[in-house]
């Protein structure tokens, strides 16, 4: 999630209550693309009056895995892998050049973390804790909730590793 933090928190919440909703008055749980749609359509009323919200919206349902991309204008977007907010052209740099299709669970979540790391690590506007979850059809599990300043040992180049190209003349 991306944007303002007031933007993002209330309409988190106040997409979690329609889903809620929408079980109670339905007796089975909304789909991961009614939910995205809900979000769009309600960004979409309130387009033009400056609110700051990217949001990605996931989760499995009976038709089987749902990735969402969903913003403040209301604009929806389905796709197997996002990035959202002001990093994201660093994150998608590693998402793009590390990702396969069918990749083990273990390599997944190390793609994600390294991709929010070099995402934080070079946009100052970024930054926090980051949270991995694993969404499977029996629900969804916190993997890691890291914070990035910890990340940065773990994935900046040791300059051990990188001898210097310069030399000194005499």
């Amino acid at each position: 999630m991306a944007g303002g933090a007031a933007d993002c928190q209330f309409w988190q919440r106040n997409l979690g209550k329609q889903c809620r909703l929408y079980e109670l008055n339905n007796g089975k749980r909304i789909t991961v693309c009614a939910a995205s749609k809900l979000l769009a359509n309600t960004m979409f009323s309130y387009r033009g009056m400056g609110l700051s919200m990217g949001t990605m919206v996931a989760g499995f349902d009976a038709t089987g895995p749902g990735l969402y991309y969903v913003d403040s204008d209301g604009q929806r977007t389905k796709g197997q892998r996002f990035s959202v907010g002001s990093g994201s052209l660093y994150a998608y740099g590693i998402l793009d050049s590390g990702y396969k299709w069918d990749m083990p669970v273990d390599e997944a979540i190390e793609l994600g973390r390294r991709a929010i790391y070099h995402a934080t690590f070079r946009d100052c506007a970024s930054g926090g804790t980051v949270s991995v979850y694993h969404v499977t059809k029996d629900g969804w599990k916190k993997v890691h909730g890291d914070d990035v300043s910890e990340l940065h040992y773990k994935y900046y180049p040791k300059p051990e590793d990188h001898p210097s190209v310069c030399t000194t003349l005499v």
